[in-house]
């Protein structure tokens, strides 16, 4: 029986700024719904935009990397389960936790693949390079998706070997999105029975949303520290934007998102109609009051929180592929999926333009959140995590790969950490 769940987070939840935020609120909720005790610990710094989660319920504590001092706190607790919200958050806690609460559940909480993510930026990469105008660097590309093309991505890739290596170590993964659920499957062969399927649990659709009239201009939102999100803006502002503007010269585009850098806040122009107006403190609020959602994604993985957002708000999008994945098909989207700049700009305008259009697209949006309920979801994702507490012996004697991994990857690793903390110990004695 699970009483008592240990979440260690790479950063503090802010919901209000990130899709990865909000995921993590949404698990918290559904602990603390079960009359779990939560416990959230981090070794980041605590920031601005953080939630508050002593008012829900959730005590936090501030830990060490590479100290002992954790250890300590661990034997002091005594979780029923350990959640890692990364897989770097894995490899540096994953061990601890291993020697000191063996028999803790330990999951892990992929926000993304980041090393899908990772390759197909890698990809994009190779691509601008050949480009020979800097515009022509944030020009769309149909991405390259097949199974078998990206695994031969991923394969040789640093990142993508740690990241699937500590999905064996975890005694379950939850997966945010489908498509990543079948990648690991079919391409890494990564057992069902590591996996759960868990994508955002949200509340039913909001029944009355307002209307074509009611609503102006277009929008975009998202944090600008992910690198998908800044690089959207700059596909908006070089190859998008400026085409779209000449065929509807008084609409304006709105781009909002947490963290704007000096750089992102220089390419606000008025009189272009290009807004960069930066943190939101109500992001439903403002997407309800946007016509048309504009998300160029050019890489990513993972679910996007942007057209999440759209979705829930009854606002008509224009996306790519990459945007639209784990999410729904091109001929349900609501709205439209273009790869290319010129179909991107025609969709773009004709959802603006057309009130029948963009009434069809918005009328997709409650079929589209009906996959994503919460009360439908938790209770699934609450019986995998008791159903394998109970049997967690057993769950581990069937994954050799995990428990080989766990053994000689994490050696290194927690020797390379007592390295570091003798090492701090030494020099503070000094």
């Amino acid at each position: 029986m699970i009483k008592n769940i240990l979440i260690i987070g790479y950063v503090w939840p802010e919901p209000n700024s990130s899709a990865a935020g909000s995921r993590m609120l949404q698990l918290i909720n559904a602990f603390l719904q079960q009359s779990w005790r939560v416990t959230f610990a981090s070794a980041a710094n605590l920031s601005e935009h953080r939630i508050d989660l002593p008012a829900l319920g959730v005590k936090e504590k501030i830990i060490a990397l590479n100290c002992s001092s954790f250890d300590e706190y661990l034997n002091e607790l005594q979780p029923d389960v350990v959640m890692f919200d990364r897989f770097f958050t894995e490899e540096q806690f994953g061990w601890r936790v291993a020697n000191t609460c063996p028999n803790a559940l330990r999951v892990l909480n992929t926000e993304d693949l980041h090393s899908l993510r990772n390759v197909r930026q890698q990809l994009l990469k190779t691509r601008q390079q050949s480009a020979a105008m800097e515009a022509e660097k944030y020009q769309l590309y149909p991405p390259v998706n097949t199974t078998e093309t990206l695994y031969g991505l991923m394969a040789s890739d640093d990142m993508a070997q740690r990241e699937i290596a500590a999905i064996y170590r975890c005694d379950i993964t939850l997966i945010i999105s489908r498509f990543e659920y079948q990648l690991l499957q079919q391409a890494f062969s990564v057992p069902e029975a590591l996996l759960h399927y868990c994508p955002f649990l949200l509340p039913p659709a909001i029944s009355i949303q307002p209307t074509f009239a009611q609503r102006q201009d277009f929008i975009t939102i998202g944090n600008f520290r992910h690198e998908p999100n800044w690089d959207a803006v700059l596909c908006l502002k070089h190859q998008v934007w400026p085409r779209l503007r000449a065929q509807l010269p008084q609409a304006q585009l709105h781009i909002y998102g947490a963290y704007p850098p000096p750089k992102a806040t220089a390419l606000h122009n008025p009189k272009q109609g290009f807004l960069v107006r930066g943190w939101a403190d109500d992001a439903h609020e403002i997407m309800q009051n946007a016509r048309v959602c504009l998300a160029p994604l050019r890489f990513g993985a993972g679910l996007k929180g942007k057209l999440i957002d759209a979705i829930q708000c009854g606002t008509p999008s224009v996306t790519t592929t990459i945007g639209a994945e784990g999410i729904d098909a091109a001929e349900k989207w609501p709205g439209f999926i273009a790869d290319e700049r010129e179909q991107f700009v025609t969709a773009a305008v004709n959802l603006y333009e057309s009130p029948g259009l963009w009434q069809v697209a918005q009328d997709r949006c409650a079929d589209t959140l009906q996959q994503f309920s919460a009360t439908t979801l938790t209770p699934f994702l609450i019986n995998k995590l008791e159903a394998t507490v109970d049997k967690l012996a057993t769950h581990r004697r069937h994954n050799f790969i995990g428990a080989m991994l766990q053994h000689h990857q994490h050696k290194s690793t927690q020797y390379m950490s007592l390295w570091i903390e003798a090492k701090t110990r030494h020099v503070r004695q000094d």
